[in-house]
């Protein structure tokens, strides 16, 4: 049944790119959880209906817009934090809200039926195109390529960003860049689970991965590694039972917490 999926070209395309994401997601969703910045995914993929809805009405790549859109936010929501001393879930609650809004408003405008729009809303493997595959390839590689290289700093950023500092870390740039590779990522995993349910994904593995580890470099070996069977398993399941993919992929993730939380449990005991 499994060589039978793999014989259509849209499974590929979905697989390739589920497989890549789950391991840029998970990766990132590890330094997130670390930095109880779980907010920060739902927020930005939320406020990419903005850019989706631009690129829409002016018939564009949604995905590229969406993308533009999302770094944008990511890049506000960074110097508003520092200027403003606002907590950083007030500024994504009033931007994401407020980029939801405009989007509806543009939205709007554009009369008929817009499948595009509920395939970001709620995630569509059917709409995955080869060009989506190639820039969320790229894009992946490219995140990866910096976090690994940036590992050491990000996890002591996260642990503690004053000791980070006093340490000589440039946690301003590195607060940045981590904002937008997390904002990128998002955006990228909208294309599969949509909008509603993207940030899911970068909670998720951490969480289940949590409570299975003990020690740092298992927690975040063990995330991706549950990232990747909880996409895989959830597209298979989705297509088997024709169920819609991305609430598949969450239910199942959240199938497998439900057994790290019951191990944990039976293993505290």
């Amino acid at each position: 049944m499994l060589l039978e999926i793999l014989t259509f070209p849209f499974m590929q395309r979905a697989l390739i790119a589920g497989a890549i994401l789950g391991v840029l997601l998970a990766s990132l969703g590890v330094l997130a959880t670390l930095r109880k910045m779980a907010f920060f995914g739902e927020g930005i993929a939320h406020a990419s209906l903005a850019g989706i809805a631009i690129a829409i009405i002016a018939g564009s790549n949604p995905l590229l817009i969406a993308l533009l859109w999302a770094i944008a936010i990511a890049i506000l929501i960074f110097f508003l934090e520092r200027s403003t001393k606002l907590p950083s879930d007030t500024l994504i609650g009033i931007l994401f809200t407020a980029s939801m809004a405009l989007g509806v408003i543009i939205m709007s405008f554009t009369p008929g039926y817009q499948p595009e729009l509920l395939s970001f809303l709620f995630g569509s493997i059917l709409t995955i195109t080869t060009s989506d595959v190639i820039i969320i390839s790229v894009m992946s590689v490219a995140i990866m390529t910096w976090l690994l290289m940036s590992l050491r700093q990000l996890t002591f950023l996260s642990l503690s960003e004053e000791s980070a500092q006093v340490s000589g870390i440039n946690t301003k740039m590195h607060t940045l860049l981590f904002y937008i590779a997390l904002a990128i990522a998002t955006v990228l995993g909208v294309k599969i689970l949509g909008i509603i349910l993207v940030s899911a994904l970068i909670v998720l593995p951490p969480a289940t991965s949590r409570m299975l580890s003990n020690s740092f470099s298992s927690y975040f070996a063990l995330s991706i590694i549950v990232s990747e069977i909880v996409i895989i398993a959830g597209l298979v399941f989705s297509y088997l039972f024709d169920l819609p993919t991305g609430a598949t992929i969450v239910l199942t993730g959240t199938a497998l917490f439900v057994i790290a939380a019951l191990m944990r449990t039976q293993r505290s005991r």
